[in-house]
C-alpha cells in the first residue's frame, strides 16, 4: 500500500500543501473552518506525519536516549521512570537501550541513536575506564548515571557517593561485632566498581582491620556471578573464614543468597549480609535483606532537571557552553533482618 503523503489530501481537499502542513504542525493562522475540515481528511487518509523527515528538517526530535545495561534491574527501571515523569511533561518522549553490560552493544546503540537524532543522552556506561569512545558528538547534552567513562573534559553526571556507599554498609558489620566481612564486587576498571572497593577498605582500614584479599571476589552484576563468587568464599571459609558479606549490586545478591542457601546455610545465623539496591516488593525473600539503596527516583529527576536545563539553553543559545555538573546523591542504608550480632 503507498504511503498517503500530504500532498495526495491536499489536492484531494485543493488546498495547499503548507497549509495542511501548519495544521499537522499544529501552527496558528489557518480558519477554525479549514481546519477542521484537514483534521477530517487526515484522520480518513489514517495518515502518519514522517517524524524523521520533520526532525531533519527542524534539527531537533523530541526525543532523549537513554543507554543502560540492563533493563532488568530495578534500579534502572526506576531511574528511566523518574526521568520520563519529567521531560515529557516538556514534550519529551524517551527512546531505551539495553545494553546487555556489553560495551561493543554500547557502542552500536549510541551510533544508532546519534542517527536517530536524539536531542540529548543518557548513560549508564559499562565501558571500563582505561576504554575511551566518543560520547559527545555534535552539541547535544549527555548525562551519565551509575558509571563514569575515561574522558578528560568535563562531564554532567547524577550519581550516589558509591566509596560511601559501601563504608556504610561495611560499617553496619562493624557495629554488629564483624570482623571478617567478605565482599562481592563489580569489576575494578568500572567507577563503580572502583569506588566501592575504596569504600570497603577504606572503612575496614579505619576499624584498624588489615583487609583479607582471600574475602574478596570479583564477579560481573549478573545472578549467576553472584552464585559463583559466593560458593568460592564458601569453600574456602576454613582458609579465610568470614562471618558476613557484602554484596554490592541486586542480582549478585540474589545470586550470593542461593549459593548460601543450597550449601544448607542460614542467614543470617551462619552468615549475615548486607546487599545493595536489592527490592524485594513482594515480600518473599526471607529474611527480609538489608540493603544499601540508591535515591533512583531522585536519581530520575535530578537527570531531568540538568538535561532539561541544557537542553532549554541551548535552543536559545545555539550551543551547549554550560560549566559540566557532577552531582553526587546520598546512599542510605535499610535496615532489615539479614544481619546479626556476633557475640565474640
Amino acid at each position: 500500500m503507498r504511503m498517503i503523503k500530504l500532498k495526495d489530501i491536499a489536492d484531494s481537499l485543493n488546498i495547499s500543501v503548507s497549509t495542511i502542513s501548519r495544521v499537522v504542525n499544529h501552527k496558528p493562522y489557518v480558519k477554525e473552518s479549514t481546519r477542521h475540515k484537514i483534521l477530517t481528511a487526515l484522520e480518513e487518509y489514517n495518515y502518519i506525519p514522517n517524524e524523521i523527515a520533520r526532525s531533519l528538517k527542524i534539527q531537533a526530535s523530541s526525543t532523549i536516549g537513554v543507554i543502560i545495561p540492563d533493563l532488568g534491574e530495578v534500579l534502572f527501571s526506576s531511574i528511566i521512570k523518574g526521568i520520563e515523569g519529567e521531560v515529557s511533561k516538556h514534550g519529551y518522549m524517551l527512546v531505551v537501550t539495553d545494553t546487555g553490560e556489553n560495551k561493543e552493544n554500547e557502542k552500536k546503540c549510541l551510533d544508532i541513536l546519534y542517527q536517530k537524532r536524539v536531542d540529548a543522552l543518557v548513560v549508564a556506561t559499562v565501558v571500563p575506564r582505561n576504554d575511551k569512545i566518543i560520547y559527545h558528538r555534535g552539541n547535544i547534552p549527555v548525562v551519565f548515571i551509575d558509571n563514569l567513562p575515561q574522558i578528560d573534559e568535563g562531564i554532567d553526571a547524577v550519581l550516589i557517593d558509591n566509596s560511601k556507599a559501601s563504608r556504610i554498609a561495611v560499617n553496619h558489620l562493624l557495629k554488629l561485632g564483624h570482623r571478617n566481612i567478605a565482599v562481592i564486587i563489580g569489576s575494578l576498571e568500572e567507577t563503580t566498581g572502583y569506588d566501592r572497593m575504596l569504600g570497603y577498605r577504606s572503612a575496614l582500614m579505619d576499624a584498624g582491620i588489615q583487609v583479607n584479599e582471600e574475602l574478596i571476589q570479583y564477579g560481573n552484576y549478573k545472578e549467576e556471578t553472584g552464585f559463583s563468587c559466593m560458593q568460592k568464599l564458601i569453600q574456602n571459609r576454613e582458609k579465610a573464614p568470614f562471618s558476613a558479606v557484602f554484596v554490592t549490586s541486586q542480582m549478585m545478591t540474589f545470586g550470593a543468597i542461593k549459593s548460601i542457601l543450597s550449601n544448607g546455610l542460614r542467614i543470617p545465623d551462619d552468615i549475615s549480609l548486607v546487599g545493595f539496591d536489592v527490592h524485594d516488593k513482594t515480600g518473599l525473600v526471607s529474611p527480609a535483606i538489608t540493603t544499601v539503596r540508591q535515591p533512583e527516583t531522585r536519581i530520575g529527576e535530578q537527570v531531568s532537571e540538568l538535561l532539561l536545563k541544557r537542553l532549554t539553553r541551548l535552543s536559545s543559545a545555539g550551543e551547549n557552553q554550560d560549566v559540566k555538573q557532577k552531582i553526587l546523591l546520598e546512599p542510605y542504608l535499610e535496615e532489615r533482618h539479614s544481619c546479626k550480632p556476633l557475640h565474640l
